[in-house]
């Protein structure tokens, strides 16, 4: 992402099927308000039959997993804080809050990465630094096709389980947040749960607010509350969790919010997820959806 920016940044044309059943072909050209709005603005316009993507040539990148004991969470997050600021466009490093993948319930402050330069000797160098704080408990780094790189935490999320998220951006890694996180992490009655920090920068940064949907292009950090667990008698437990936690983090959260990880009840953060672009989003809807067909996705109301 930091190199190559967002998948609707890479967006280069749209096939979609609109609610009166016509189908367009829908690109910067062709219907560019309805392309605007698509890159971002989800499945709220019709059904998307086909796409076509800017590619990019990334084989073997350098990713894995560092973890450290949760009672080194505040360590970490201090040398995360200044790591990140400071990255190349190549490496993207998450933070979270994590339990062990073994069932043991151990919990764990991770720090999952993946350098995609082309050269391996400047992605061993610009990783070192993070390899070697702590040191830590675990380091799964390893050079790998990018492909299993995007499959690493897939496991953390099985089939058939019962998932609740919050999100929003935080306005920064403040000492009280990860104080915050902590206790709330220590508090979690599901050993599935975890807490997720997603920094945007590079190429992300360098689009305009307005150029389509999809507004977050300051340097932040995305905030995803992970709320998932496999026993349908914990639902009010574990929603009541993620609610509470997120409440906890809101006094230091910006009013935005990335819109693939809202719940379903969010609709009141919805505005969060695109800021100065509702309005023109709403007029997009209000032309080729007015009676909002497709509602059932982080809706953007033609009313």
């Amino acid at each position: 992402m930091g190199r190559y920016g967002m998948t609707v940044d890479n967006l280069l044309g749209v096939e979609l099927v609109t609610a009166e059943g016509d189908v367009l072909s829908v690109d910067d050209r062709s219907h560019p308000d309805l392309f605007w709005a698509l890159r971002g603005g989800g499945g709220n316009f019709g059904v998307a039959t086909a796409f076509e993507y800017a590619a990019h040539p990334v084989a073997t990148v350098l990713g894995g997993i560092v973890a450290h004991p949760l009672d080194r969470a505040a360590d970490v997050w201090s040398f995360y804080r200044d790591f990140t600021a400071a990255a190349p466009d190549e490496l993207t490093v998450f933070f979270g809050l994590v339990h062990a993948p073994d069932g043991s319930g151990q919990k764990l402050a991770v720090m999952p990465a993946c350098h995609c330069g082309q050269s391996p000797e400047q992605a061993e160098a610009e990783v070192a630094a993070l390899r070697g704080f702590g040191p830590p408990i675990m380091d799964l780094i390893e050079r790998m096709p990018y492909p299993k790189m995007n499959t690493l935490l897939d496991d953390a999320f099985p089939r058939g389980a019962l998932n609740y998220w919050k999100s929003a951006f935080l306005r920064e890694l403040s000492d009280d947040v990860i104080q915050i996180m902590v206790e709330r992490f220590e508090a979690c009655p599901s050993p599935m749960t975890s807490m997720v920090l997603n920094p945007f920068h590079g190429a992300v940064n360098r689009v305009a607010i307005d150029a389509m949907a999809m507004p977050h292009r300051e340097f932040r950090y995305s905030l995803a509350i992970l709320g998932q667990w496999a026993d349908p008698a914990d639902n009010a437990t574990m929603v009541a969790w993620t609610r509470t936690t997120f409440e906890a983090l809101r006094p230091h959260m910006e009013e935005q919010s990335y819109v693939n990880d809202l719940s379903a009840d969010d609709g009141d953060l919805i505005r969060w997820a695109y800021r100065s672009n509702w309005a023109r989003l709403v007029d997009v809807k209000r032309q080729y959806d007015p009676r909002n067909i497709f509602h059932l996705n982080q809706n953007i109301s033609p009313s």
